[in-house]
């Protein structure tokens, strides 16, 4: 008879084995005497658990967060018609806040948190922005803020997600992400060259390096840009970066138009998917503490011009998987880096911006493009993958691709209420 393992540092009491049994017994204690003692898990120690590979890992994530995504943040800014001033400041919030708090909690749950802006997010942002003032903008990203707060430390953030149908939030994502991707072919005519080098550029990489696929497009299109329709890059003023403070005004239309969708795009297109990239490296992360922490953060953030932080997913994949560290408890301390990094970019966000800004429209569609391909793949794939919802996805698809605008409220809302109503009515009907 085995006797069942012991709590460390306890007693234990084991009932004499039978006399036919000892033999066995004896020869299971000298199989695992023989065999290699694993190393007993020791508590944790950053000193003892960071590596370089999971700092590197941390850079990497830095750089594909900055390469494509925040070209969507800029075009936005410029929808938005947003000064100088208000776009460093955005870029302050978001990479200020994601630092935060890639590295605090990945500190208190010793688990490589990567928290980032939503792409979709200011994907959105693109179409709907310049039909509200900015104070209106900034009221609406304060009330998103709180509601994904709410949502996440009280526990209905997995419930609301199963409230609204998959396919239909999945089909309004496609919607904002369409344009994206057409603009990279209707931008064909007028840099040929550029748009075709990026695009090939982003291909091979995709197939021999696809971590790194978004900044070869961005890369290759650079230089190709010098050559043909030429570069005005500078770095503009070196200093620190100086937020912009707005006080936030709350309208009707936009808190429909702008914090509902925003809202329900964090939730359902970045903080269910990253947290689903976290448990599939095996971590349990604690979703309330997660998602209201960062929800906390975007309130806090919201008024200098921040449309929100959330869990982040591709980022998160490369700080979680086994480029970081074989060990999977010896990779937080990749979440802590991408964290400093985010810092100390947001200090010097002008600089950024400078660069950014001399890229030409060519190259900024192209990369945007290619950076969401993968969002726009996967969200489609989404809404169309159950039978029964591919109607309802459908009606959401078009009516948020159309660009409407009804009593002041942009496309997104219109898409998903359509797509929620036509589900509804089909099911009715298919029940009766």
């Amino acid at each position: 008879m085995v006797c069942p393992a012991r709590p460390r540092g306890r007693a234990g009491y084991c009932p004499q084995a039978p006399r036919a049994d000892l033999n066995t017994a004896r020869m299971a204690d000298l199989r695992t005497l023989e065999a290699p003692a694993e190393p007993a898990p020791q508590g944790y120690s950053l000193r003892r658990d960071v590596s370089g590979s999971a700092l590197l890992a941390g850079l990497i994530a830095v750089v594909v967060c900055y390469s494509g995504p925040l070209v969507v943040v800029l075009a936005a800014a410029r929808a938005g018609h947003l000064d100088q001033a208000q776009t460093v400041s955005w870029i302050w919030a978001i990479s200020i806040g994601s630092g935060v708090t890639s590295l605090l909690l990945s500190w208190r749950t010793r688990l490589p948190v990567v928290t980032a802006w939503s792409t979709p997010g200011a994907a959105l942002l693109v179409g709907g922005l310049g039909a509200y003032s900015y104070p209106e903008a900034i009221g609406a990203y304060l009330v998103s803020g709180v509601a994904v707060t709410l949502i996440g430390v009280t526990g209905l953030f997995g419930r609301l997600i199963a409230v609204i149908p998959n396919a239909v939030v999945n089909a309004m994502l496609a919607g904002i992400l369409f344009e994206f991707g057409t603009e990279i072919f209707s931008s064909l005519h007028s840099a040929p060259t550029l748009v075709l080098a990026a695009l090939a550029a982003y291909l091979v990489a995709r197939r021999l390096l696809p971590r790194y696929a978004v900044p070869a497009a961005l890369l290759v299109g650079a230089v190709a840009a010098a050559s043909t329709v030429g570069l005005s890059l500078h770095l503009g003023h070196g200093g620190l970066t100086r937020p912009v403070l707005t006080m936030p005004v709350f309208s009707g239309s936009a808190l429909v138009g702008l914090a509902l969708p925003l809202t329900l795009v964090a939730l359902a297109s970045q903080n269910a998917p990253g947290l689903g990239v976290l448990r599939t490296f095996g971590y349990q992360p604690p979703d309330r503490l997660l998602v209201g922490a960062t929800g906390a953060v975007s309130v806090l953030l919201a008024p200098f011009g921040g449309p929100g932080v959330n869990i982040a997913a591709i980022t998160a994949a490369i700080c979680a998987g086994p480029e970081s560290h074989p060990q999977p408890r010896r990779r937080y301390p990749a979440g802590m880096s991408i964290g400093v990094c985010y810092l100390v970019v947001g200090c010097f966000g002008g600089v950024l911006v400078s660069l950014f800004a001399g890229l030409p429209a060519a190259l900024v569609a192209v990369v945007g493009g290619v950076a969401l391909l993968g969002a726009f793949q996967g969200s489609l794939a989404a809404a169309l993958a159950d039978e029964r919802g591919r109607e309802a996805a459908a009606v959401t698809f078009l009516a948020t691709t159309s660009g409407m605008t009804l009593f002041g409220i942009g496309a997104a809302f219109w898409g998903l209420l359509l797509g929620v109503g036509t589900q509804l009515v089909l099911t009715a009907r298919k029940r009766a």
